[in-house]
């Protein structure tokens, strides 16, 4: 070994040896703070949710935000009508709708319920339309008797059907909840009127008439059709240019007595066709004569036709039966408005 490398392992040498007191004293640890302590009025700190959980969280569907009432549910408010919500209505076919209520009874502007029995289920446009038809009309026409009203019959009100419950019929408006079949009203003096009764007060039918067809696109009474001898049908049914339809015609009661019919024809009275021939030939054997102007005339017997049939003993004239009274001229005139 030379003495370079002699010099050179003796400094690590010494080094070495310098170093062991450290070593064999063992590591020095380097002091780390330790946290504050948690406060007791601090939120607990929850659990982290498992896998499973996480991915059961994650499949769930979001739940939907509720509906925001319409406009019209907004507005046939508890001091218009009693008229709780109802699901939407889906049943076969388009039968149904949406913003469904059940009109209960209506409330009068001094907070008098006016029932109508049973409760009708119907759209909410149509409960508002007869509820301000209860508490604008009726209660006019009631205030007019000097008392108020109690209660409206409701005949019908949604079902799902056809048109006059006809197999294979358009879908009626009340399949959709768009329409009320009314039978009568009853006043709290305990007067009901009969709207298709031909023994109630004729000026009081008529105005219910001008009443309803005023407020409903659709309205079927009397003499309409066979479905709607018994009541009014009410709706509010959409179509083409507004068209409306008023078909109830206000019908007078029937005579008590039936009318009397001309009397039976002799038996020796001539053949009729006979009887028109002689009497052809005798109108043309009258000679025409001139009265002191010159004017010319003629024999100014009757025709036949503008004889009146009489009877031989009394002489009371007989009128031929119409087999019905006649038609208001108001009705007809509010035909398909």
């Amino acid at each position: 070994m030379s003495q370079p490398q002699a010099t050179f392992f003796g400094m690590l040498a010494v080094v070495a040896l310098l170093a062991a007191p450290a070593a064999l004293a063992g590591p020095r640890h380097a002091v780390v703070p330790l946290p504050k302590p948690r406060p007791e009025a601090a939120p607990k700190a929850e659990a982290e949710p498992s896998a499973e959980a996480a991915h059961e969280k994650a499949d769930e569907a979001p739940a939907p935000a509720a509906p925001q009432p319409s406009a019209c549910r907004q507005a046939l408010a508890e001091d218009i009508a009693i008229a709780p919500s109802l699901p939407p209505i889906k049943g076969p076919g388009a039968c149904g709708g949406d913003d469904i209520v059940r009109l209960e009874a209506v409330v009068l502007p001094d907070k008098t319920r006016v029932a109508l029995t049973p409760a009708a289920t119907l759209r909410c446009t149509m409960a508002s339309a007869v509820a301000d038809w209860v508490r604008t009309d009726l209660a006019a026409l009631a205030a007019s008797l000097n008392t108020t009203l109690r209660t409206v019959d409701n005949f019908d009100s949604f079902e799902c059907r056809g048109r006059n419950r006809v197999a294979g019929a358009l879908l009626s408006e009340h399949g959709k909840a768009n329409a009320l079949d009314v039978r009568s009203i009853v006043f709290a003096d305990g007067r009901e009127l009969k709207l298709t009764d031909r023994s109630a007060d004729r000026s009081l039918r008529e105005t219910v008439l001008h009443s309803v067809c005023g407020r409903f696109t659709t309205v079927l009474g009397p003499d309409s059709d066979w479905y709607h001898e018994d009541h009014v049908h009410l709706d509010l049914a959409a179509r083409r240019n507004n068209y409306r339809i008023c078909e109830w015609d206000v019908l007078d009661p029937m005579p008590a007595v039936a009318p009397l019919l001309p009397p039976p024809r002799p038996d020796d009275a001539p053949p009729r066709e006979a009887a028109d021939e002689s009497e052809q030939q005798a109108a043309k054997s009258v000679s025409p004569t001139a009265d002191a102007d010159g004017n010319t005339q003629t024999d100014a017997r009757p025709k036949p036709t503008e004889l009146n049939v009489a009877h031989e003993n009394t002489g009371s004239v007989r009128a031929k039966s119409k087999g019905r009274p006649k038609q208001a001229p108001l009705s007809l005139n509010l035909r398909k408005v």
